[in-house]
């Protein structure tokens, strides 16, 4: 029996110089703009829009706003939606449901079909589990009249917590550039909602003392419970069940700010166990004043190339952010979490903000921002400061990905990106009279590590259970090629998140406790819901640095939110 139940410091160092190769290939057509892209089962994938005149159509000849990408064909089917999703939040509930939260109103734009205010939407997806996005579960539900939220929301944050229901974040009454007070929804609610918190919000000072930068702000579940918030360049650690501030952390440093519309992103790092330490990376953004106008803005203002990241402890947060350099700047990135726990940034630009064309040189070439960053930087989590960001390995695309870009880890293992569009409609080549840049994306890229590309061999799960109760142990069959056997082995439970400009709302990494003989590998579930919350996730194997298929699993019990508490109380050393 070879155990990797506690892997050593030097384990995962020997995991984190396993560097690839990777390669862009273009494969099918989205058919919709999907700003928003949640990877749902090893076929299928839910792409959300707003109302443009997309070629994907519905069965009765108007443009689609929805779809699912079938990752197996590289075909795009519409899917019906009766409000606006642009600008929608979301996350999977404990019982295997994809909710998308808020969304904008409809302008009466030639084109957009029936679509009405998205604001206030609930939207509820699935499960769906044919594999052709067919039948029960795979179509939209809504009821604007019975099913909706507190209040009005564009650009909220949604995050699925310890019970399995959903923590929504701030947002705004109407589109917007910069938030504001008179404006801004500076409050939090859940879905479903709390007993006696129906039809209310919970007022918060945090987004108020965030404003004009505070929409869909990153946040974060910790191991305790509680939620790691950021906006602007403010961070707080807010516990929910007492509804109280427990602490703010230091701003970011060097005035930089990753709120809306700076844009750059944050992600919890892999959990790994006993004591499953949080550590928060930052990246990108801008350290422009938040004060600055829309007349002083401009698309080549160069972004920032800073990252800073902060283990949440109580010595961590003493020495506060720890600082470091990408090799380019970086405005609306992308971030996917890898098998490995290495961080993949893709997409963006170089320069100027987020938004549709508002700052002073937009109207030169439609857009708020410039200079497409068109090849990918890694972060290699694990390794020490001044080695962790690097472009080695990674391609460049011959396509730019700016604003309402998204990609997103798919069950092979392997990275869909996809769209970009800038502009408030529909720009092509039938469509551009003023020759703008950067016109609207259907074209769809993977990008593959050199064991995909190469089909060299890898680590093979041929059976898993479908369900694993928190703090037990399960058995899944495996096959580890001889070439790879000498080298460590992870198990990652992962949450590709919920992706929507920019932001990758829950996702999250736990590496699972395990031990391998022969071809049996035994996995300890996370010990409760704080560390992962009860819902669907994804297993990979990594052996040497080299990652399986993806299979999919539900942790905890399956039942509908708020769910009570399951499994064990663990010691932690986090707020």
């Amino acid at each position: 029996m070879r155990s990797t139940k506690l892997l050593s410091c030097l384990s995962f160092v020997h995991l984190a110089m396993a560097q690839h190769t990777w390669t862009f290939v273009q494969q099918g057509n989205s058919g919709i703009v999907p700003l928003e892209l949640i990877t749902i089962s090893p076929t299928l994938a839910l792409m959300y829009d707003r109302p443009y005149a997309n070629p994907l159509k519905l069965p009765n000849g108007e443009s689609a706003w929805a779809g699912l990408w079938h990752f197996d064909t590289n075909t795009a089917t519409p899917l019906e939606v009766k409000t606006n999703t642009f600008c929608a939040g979301g996350a999977f509930l404990s019982n295997g449901t994809l909710v998308a939260v808020g969304g904008q109103p409809v302008d009466n734009i030639p084109g957009w079909g029936n679509a009405t205010d998205g604001r206030m939407g609930i939207r509820l997806f699935g499960p769906c589990t044919s594999p052709s996005g067919t039948g029960p579960g795979c179509t939209v539900f809504e009821d604007p009249e019975n099913l909706h939220l507190a209040v009005t929301r564009w650009y909220p944050t949604a995050l699925r917590i310890a019970d399995g229901s959903l923590f929504i974040i701030g947002g705004s009454d109407i589109l917007t550039t910069f938030n504001a007070l008179d404006i801004a929804q500076n409050n939090y609610e859940f879905y479903p909602p709390r007993k006696g918190e129906e039809g209310k919000v919970r007022p918060s000072q945090f987004l108020k003392d965030a404003l004009p930068a505070n929409l869909f702000p990153r946040s974060m579940v910790l191991p305790s419970g509680h939620v790691l918030m950021m906006a602007n360049n403010q961070s707080v650690i807010y516990d929910i069940d007492s509804n109280t501030e427990l602490h703010r952390l230091p701003e970011l440093p060097n005035g930089v700010r990753i709120g809306v519309p700076f844009d750059g992103f944050a992600q919890l790092l892999p959990l790994s166990p006993p004591l499953y330490e949080p550590t928060v990376l930052a990246c990108g953004g801008s350290n422009k004043p938040d004060t600055i106008t829309l007349e002083e803005m401009s698309n080549q203002d160069v972004a920032t190339t800073q990252c800073q990241r902060m283990t949440l402890t109580t010595a961590g947060i003493a020495a506060g952010w720890e600082v470091e350099h990408m090799p380019e700047p970086r405005l609306l990135p992308e971030t996917v979490m890898l098998p490995s726990g290495d961080v993949l940034i893709i997409n963006g630009a170089h320069t100027g903000y987020s938004g549709y064309p508002s700052v002073s040189d937009s109207g030169k070439i439609g857009s708020n921002a410039d200079h497409p960053a068109q090849r990918g930087i890694m972060y290699r989590t694990t390794l020490p400061s001044g080695q962790r960001l690097t472009q080695d390995g990674l391609p460049t695309s011959p396509i730019p990905r700016m604003y309402h870009s998204a990609a997103t880890l798919t069950g092979k293992g392997n990275v869909m990106v996809a769209a970009s569009n800038p502009h408030p409609f529909v720009l092509n080549a039938n469509n551009n009279p003023n020759k703008l840049s950067f016109p609207s994306e259907y074209r769809v890229e993977y990008l593959n590590p050199d064991f995909i590309t190469n089909n060299s061999p890898r680590p093979v799960i041929t059976h898993s259970p479908s369900k694993l109760a928190f703090n037990a142990n399960g058995v899944i069959t495996v096959t580890i090629p001889h070439s790879l056997a000498a080298g460590e082995l992870q198990v990652s439970l992962i949450d590709m998140g919920y992706i929507t400009h920019g932001w990758h709302a829950g996702s999250r990494l736990v590496f699972l406790e395990n031990s391998l003989s022969g071809n049996t590998l035994t996995i300890t579930a996370p010990p409760n819901g704080n560390i992962y919350a009860p819902g669907p996730a994804w297993i990979y194997v990594v052996a040497d640095g080299v990652w399986s298929e993806g299979v999919q699993i539900m942790i905890g019990d399956g039942g509908n939110p708020p769910r009570p508490a399951q499994g064990v109380s663990v010691k932690i050393n986090s707020p």
